[in-house]
């Protein structure tokens, strides 16, 4: 029997249905594709027309997982450091095109000098510092406020103590130095109306008082004491410690260590004037920054005038003697501590040792010595 051949022409080809597919959403590999690699694309494709035979199946269902989760490229690790913010101020810009650096340098140094001008009203600082500020005194005051020398401001205004922030006119109102808030346009009305006068150790104006040399302030040092001298207030007030540190030196010959404020040993010489040191009324001074840290100076200096003048009443302290019972006060103290829990088991049972206690427990007597204030 003869055999009959078939001559059939090959499918046309078409991929394999694994590399087109998408498995179900089942877990959180959903969003990927496969996307084979080189090598995967280098090996050759199995025919189609095999693909229905067993073993070909069994390789199927073995790519299946590599196919379903295709091995990623881990992407390098990069490692992010934070940026640390630079301190002061931002750089500078560029320069704009067409500018050079000292034209720039120059706008800069014209926009300073205009806010220079503007702060004194069109004159600039050497002008400032050309000018005086002449002193609030008359004889016999009874107190002469004594600072280091006249500001900018100071001299621009003529008057004393013009800065906002200094605390001078707040804490002679706080003190009682006067009967109402003044400020620096007050300063020529005080002697006449509250006998305080102002004058300063040395003339020249400057931008802080850092600008004086040594030797101004010890010049300065001797003319005040010829002003002091001739003037004779009651009260020598020295607005700040530096101030006396060097009119001591000079005046009295004592290097002044760990001073006080307060009443100062020394009087001015060939008069009955007395030294006051308070701190600085300005609001730079590190020990006593704010206005109400520097008011009990004042009220001590209003005290201190008060007394001189005769104004406050002599005190006379007799001699007393006084005695409690220390047994008594201790159960006062454990009384007090009791009220204030909210269980109270003992408080009644405290209250039967008024009697007892009187009795039993020792007497101590304090003795006070007169004191005769002149």
């Amino acid at each position: 029997m003869a055999e009959l051949s078939v001559h059939r022409e090959p499918p046309v080809y078409q991929e394999p249905f694994y590399q087109n597919y998408n498995p179900p959403a089942q877990n959180h590999y959903q969003e990927l594709t496969y996307q084979p690699h080189a090598r995967e694309q280098q090996q050759p494709q199995p025919h189609p027309a095999h693909l229905h035979h067993p073993q070909h199946q069994h390789t199927i269902q073995q790519l299946e997982p590599s196919v379903r989760h295709p091995p990623q490229p881990s992407a390098p690790s990069q490692v992010v450091t934070p940026v640390k913010k630079k301190r002061g101020r931002p750089p500078k810009q560029p320069v704009e095109d067409g500018k050079t650096q000292e034209e720039e340098n120059e706008i800069e140094a014209a926009k300073k000098a205009k806010r220079a001008l503007n702060r004194f009203n069109g004159m600039s600082v050497a002008e400032v510092m050309a000018k005086t500020l002449p002193d609030v005194i008359t004889y016999n005051l009874d107190i002469l406020i004594i600072g280091i020398n006249p500001g900018l401001l100071s001299a621009f205004k003529g008057r004393h103590y013009p800065n906002p922030g200094n605390h001078f006119w707040k804490c002679l109102f706080l003190s009682g130095l006067t009967d109402e808030q003044l400020n620096f346009m007050h300063d020529q009305s005080l002697p006449e109306k509250y006998n305080i006068g102002f004058t300063n150790m040395v003339e020249r104006t400057t931008p802080g008082s850092k600008d004086l040399s040594s030797k101004e302030i010890r010049e300065g040092g001797r003319q005040l004491l010829d002003k002091l001298q001739k003037y004779r207030p009651l009260i020598a007030a020295f607005n700040g410690k530096g101030i006396y540190e060097i009119f001591c030196k000079e005046t009295f010959g004592v290097k002044a260590k760990n001073l006080d404020f307060g009443l100062q040993p020394y009087k001015i010489p060939e008069t009955e004037t007395v030294c006051y040191l308070m701190p600085s009324s300005s609001p730079r001074c590190a020990q006593f920054p704010r206005a109400q840290d520097k008011v009990h100076f004042y009220i001590k200096l209003k005290e201190l005038r008060d007394e001189m003048k005769g104004l406050l009443p002599k005190i006379e302290v007799e001699e007393t003697e006084y005695s409690f019972d220390l047994q008594l006060a201790k159960e006062d103290a454990k009384r007090m501590a009791i009220k204030e829990e909210q269980v109270d088991p003992e408080y009644e049972s405290c209250g039967g040792l008024h009697g007892d206690a009187s009795r039993s427990s020792p007497l101590i007597r304090y003795q006070i010595s007169a004191v005769l204030v002149a």
